[in-house]
């Protein structure tokens, strides 16, 4: 059985007149809330006596705190084929197939990425005092590719910050609907809920910043082939933009599950076989770039389009390209 951790810490003098709590959350690189819980469970001392969370430590005083070990996860392990391109200490880099959803939700209470990682992950040292991988961004279900995982606080604390600071570079490739009015897009549009279907988002005035960059890769009879650079990480970021372009993402049955219909002539039947052999959205997180939170060592993940959208980019390549 693990023993709690017991750290020893000093009130250095302009620390003076802060509150425990507060104290206690940026020594030991926690939340404050997570600093107060400690507190409340009798895990600190202050002066070898139990304080409270609002008292203001004077310099010098002496303060005791046992980390106890993190808990099991109520979560249950599953044995779902997982695709991990990295491994180390203090996270992983996984590929995300298509049709797994990230967290268990009331409607998919099991089969998730997390009981995956659960399964695949032997050495996690818990987030949030809980046993549990720390998912640091996330994938639509029918979105695959590249997501990195911490494995402790540490980790995903740092990384969190990362992507907050938008130092975590995330790159996709999509097809869209159309073609782009120019070779590169920058597309800066705020995003919220949409404001009468409550399961979509859109670009509304008052939503978050948005900012996408799109760069046609290849021109395809009735389609781009474009890579999606994201600077701010919204919900749908990319398909509400695209959509947004007027040139949706192909295969998204969302925000445009029709879309191959409205073309005319030639092209109407191209894009029907497209759409046909296309089975979910063609979206897929291709790069990733993240600082390593212990080493600091630049780090660089690519993942090329899985099979089924191989597939499809392939039968795209094979037929006549626009303009002939």
């Amino acid at each position: 059985m693990a023993l709690p951790e017991q750290r020893v810490e000093l009130v250095a003098g302009d620390e003076a007149g802060e509150r425990l709590d507060s104290w206690l959350a940026a020594r030991l690189d926690v939340s404050r809330s997570r600093a107060a819980h400690l507190i409340a469970e009798g895990r600190v001392t202050l002066n070898g006596a139990a304080p409270k969370k609002r008292d203001r430590p004077a310099p010098g005083d002496r303060v005791e705190v046992r980390i106890p070990p993190p808990q099991p996860s109520h979560l249950a392990p599953e044995a779902i084929p997982l695709a991990i391109v990295h491994q180390d200490d203090d996270l992983l880099v996984i590929d995300k197939p298509p049709g797994l959803v990230v967290h268990p939700a009331p409607g998919t209470p099991t089969g998730t990425l997390v009981n995956a990682l659960l399964h695949a992950v032997g050495d996690l040292s818990g987030i949030g005092g809980v046993l549990r991988p720390g998912i640091v961004h996330r994938l639509d279900k029918d979105t695959s590719g590249l997501m990195v995982v911490a494995k402790h606080d540490d980790a995903h604390r740092a990384l969190s910050a990362e992507l907050k600071a938008r130092r975590v570079r995330r790159a996709y490739l999509a097809a869209a609907w159309g073609h782009l009015p120019d070779d590169e897009v920058a597309v800066d549009a705020p995003i919220g809920r949409h404001p009468t279907e409550r399961k979509r988002m859109a670009v509304v005035p008052g939503g978050r910043a948005a900012r996408t960059r799109f760069i046609r890769l290849e021109r395809w009879r009735a389609a781009d082939l474009v890579r999606a650079e994201l600077d701010t990480g919204r919900t749908h970021q990319i398909r509400v933009h695209l959509l947004h372009l007027g040139h949706p993402v192909v295969g998204d049955r969302t925000y445009a599950p029709d879309r191959h219909r409205g073309f005319g002539g030639p092209e109407r039947a191209w894009a029907a076989g497209l759409a046909k052999r296309v089975p979910r959205q063609f979206l897929h997180a291709t790069e990733l770039r993240f600082t390593h939170p212990r080493t600091g060592e630049p780090m660089r993940v690519e993942s090329p389009l899985p099979p089924d959208l191989q597939a499809a980019a392939e039968w795209a390549r094979g037929a006549a390209p626009a303009g002939t």
